[in-house]
């Protein structure tokens, strides 16, 4: 039997555990085949740091001397975020001058290492994960996927784009405002942002550590689920680290009939004048009442107004905390929109701090009834998409416009998968975002994954179909 490696090799997972299984694929021939790949796509932005060819091959012919046996992950390729941390390669948080070579990894790399996973390298985000975008980068831009003129999304911007390439089965990224959704919607790829704390953050530089959860870049809603199952873990040595609830469980469950999901009121929707985001919104929905969802409108107003909170009140100071220091004494060496943000922005108070702490207890509170009438928040992900002209132009505000439906989800404690939904006149994806309260990742992958699969796109920007 031939082992081969070729262009229309899918690298979802049900497709590589198969062909690893039938014998007619090997670690070894996977990794001939995407350094190959990779190679083809020349300087694409997507990586600050990759393994070298020979360490990847060391690492497959490994796993073939132990076997797949016990390793749920065994031969498949990822990717991280350059803001976590790999034993002896460098971190840079997108940031050169602040570079530094780590003597331990990330649990939650490790965990995925141990399950036989390849990682393949380290991508280029937006500098100190502090953007929606994926151009305040000193690496050069990542371009979307599916048009190069067009900016990826961030911060996760290399992430998402090495999974809708084709390079890596999966990817991790981090989300604090949006950069683990908003990057799967302009790539065409699933975007899982867990329960804040279900996945450590330790070995993760932070941006606001209070909010920040590491997310997952995959090809479909069942990947996701199964790189969650393993990396998801209590860390004692993470002090957000929080523990599943009893009878938690990612074992497929099927979308439930009947399920109940909640859209805006309609004048509350944002497409910032793009009309095929709306029209391919409204056409998402409609697909999700024939999956046997009944539509309920909700009033939008909490959410967004929790949205605001998060960069026009005292978060955005959290993340001078975390690099607000080295970003003083380095001015020169960071990205201007970058540097503006965490160190020009409001210096805020104590009192400020607790005044709108106040006021997002408040705002919970008045989104809680929400949820005892529907089982899932149905938005669009990013109201529009923007060239890497237009956002070179206008940064913050632009930015601004992408995160109005991201920036209340970890502010509120809730679980999201953002799921491709069609594509736009241009040939940009455009993608919608299931939320709903803390741990509902099991029922939030099964709906995403049917609204995902009845929008009959492919996966990424692969042109291959869903397995």
């Amino acid at each position: 039997m031939s082992i081969t490696f070729g262009r229309s090799t899918a690298l979802d997972l049900t497709g590589l555990t198969g062909r690893y299984r039938s014998g007619d694929l090997t670690p070894a021939a996977l990794v001939a085949g995407l350094i190959e790949r990779i190679g083809a796509r020349g300087d694409d932005h997507v990586w600050i740091h990759r393994r070298p060819d020979a360490d990847l091959m060391a690492r497959a012919k490994e796993l073939e001397k132990v076997g797949p046996e016990g390793l749920p992950l065994y031969g498949v390729p990822f990717a991280i975020k350059d803001n976590m941390d790999v034993a002896g390669l460098p971190t840079t948080a997108g940031c050169p001058a602040y570079a530094y070579v780590p003597d331990e990894t990330a649990p939650v790399v490790a965990r995925l290492l141990d399950a036989g996973a390849i990682l393949v390298g380290k991508t280029n985000l937006d500098q100190f994960a502090t953007g929606l975008v994926g151009v305040r980068t000193p690496y050069g831009v990542p371009g979307n996927s599916f048009d190069p003129s067009y900016i990826p999304g961030g911060s996760s911007a290399g992430s998402a784009v090495a999974v809708a390439a084709g390079l890596v089965s999966f990817s991790l990224g981090t989300d604090t405002a949006g950069s683990g959704r908003v990057p799967a919607a302009f790539n065409n790829v699933v975007g899982l942002k867990p329960t804040r704390g279900l996945l450590s953050c330790r070995g993760v530089v932070p941006a606001c550590r209070s909010l920040d959860c590491v997310s997952i870049f995959a090809l479909t809603g069942a990947d996701a689920a199964a790189v969650l199952g393993v990396a998801g873990a209590y860390d004692p040595g993470d002090a957000f680290s929080r523990a599943a609830p009893a009878g938690y469980s990612l074992t497929p469950i099927g979308v439930p009939t009947g399920f109940q999901f909640g859209v805006p009121k309609p004048e509350q929707l944002e497409f910032f004048g793009n009309r095929d985001a709306a029209a391919l919104f409204d056409k998402a929905v409609e697909r999700l009442a024939r999956l046997g969802g009944r539509k309920t409108v909700i009033d939008f107003k909490p959410f967004q107004d929790t949205a605001r909170l998060l960069y026009d009140g005292p978060w955005v100071d959290e993340r001078r905390a975390a690099v607000g220091d080295f970003i003083a004494a380095n001015e020169a060496a960071t990205h201007p929109v970058t540097r503006k943000i965490i160190l020009e922005g409001k210096s805020y108070t104590a009192v400020d701090a607790y005044r709108a702490y106040y006021r997002l207890k408040e705002l919970k509170r008045q989104t809680e009834p929400v949820w005892d009438d529907i089982d899932v928040l149905v938005t669009p992900t990013a109201g529009t998409i923007y060239s890497i002209a237009e956002v070179e132009a206008d940064p913050i505000r632009l930015n601004a416009n992408l995160g109005a439906y991201t920036n209340y989800m970890n502010l509120l404690d809730l679980a999201a998968v953002a799921v491709p939904a069609g594509l736009l006149s241009n040939g940009l994806p455009f993608g919608v975002t299931f939320a709903a309260p803390a741990y509902g990742e099991p029922q939030l992958l099964a709906i995403g994954d049917a609204a995902h699969r009845a929008a009959g796109l492919p996966m990424g920007a692969t042109g291959l179909p869903l397995p």
